[in-house]
């Protein structure tokens, strides 16, 4: 009886002085199509509120963000960019007047998903022991310029583009894509980048200023 009581008393040590298990993490997001993730249609405006709306990341808990998470992050990222390119930048070249107009709002909106994918991603690396710092603060300067376009264009018909491509290989993401030929890295470094000074003078006409993304 002494033996068993001892016995006892070291097991409910143990489990006191146990540590406790890191908190259990989920991913969210899951596989979904470009087209499903696309915030592009409807009217400018408020672009980065309804990017939000489908990318429900904890940023509160940053530090438990799943790896799967992580990597359909850098999946936006990619596919987006890869729509900017290979549809917008294409129906752009080949429309005029209202259409144009129209479709750069959608490429606008676009961006504003893409990079803010990206900032979320970097954030989440970053609260895991990364250093993204660098990355981060570009991305993020980036990401505004294009909110505020996004805003600055209020209102306006914005045109959704169906794209075929698919976020969450449950791979873990890399570093993320270039964008459009550099476009927006060039235009935060303050450089320029005539593809996106072009779409911000049309799709903002009698708002605001030309100026670079």
């Amino acid at each position: 009886m002494q033996y068993s009581t001892l016995v006892t008393l070291a097991l409910a040590t143990l489990s006191v002085a146990a540590p406790t298990p890191l908190k259990a993490r989920a991913a969210v997001l899951g596989t979904q199509s470009y087209d499903d993730l696309s915030v592009s249609g409807g009217v400018a405006g408020d672009a980065l509120n309804e990017v939000l709306a489908k990318l429900p990341i904890d940023t509160s808990d940053l530090a438990n963000v799943d790896p799967a998470d992580i990597a359909f992050l850098g999946d936006v990222n990619d596919i987006a960019n890869d729509a900017e390119t290979d549809a917008f930048n294409v129906a752009i070249a080949a429309a005029t007047g209202d259409e144009k107009i129209a479709l750069q709002n959608g490429k606008i909106k676009n961006k504003v998903l893409k990079l803010e994918a990206t900032v979320l991603e970097l954030m989440a690396k970053a609260a895991q022991g990364e250093d993204t710092s660098a990355k981060l603060a570009a991305e993020t300067k980036k990401l505004n310029n294009n909110i505020a376009l996004d805003k600055a264009a209020a209102g306006q018909p914005s045109t959704f583009l169906s794209f075929d491509a698919q976020a969450g290989s449950g791979t873990v993401a890399a570093a993320p894509a270039a964008d459009d030929g550099a476009a927006d890295d060039e235009a935060a470094a303050g450089g320029d980048a005539a593809d996106d000074t072009e779409e911000v003078e049309v799709c903002t006409t009698k708002r605001v200023k030309k100026s670079k993304l």
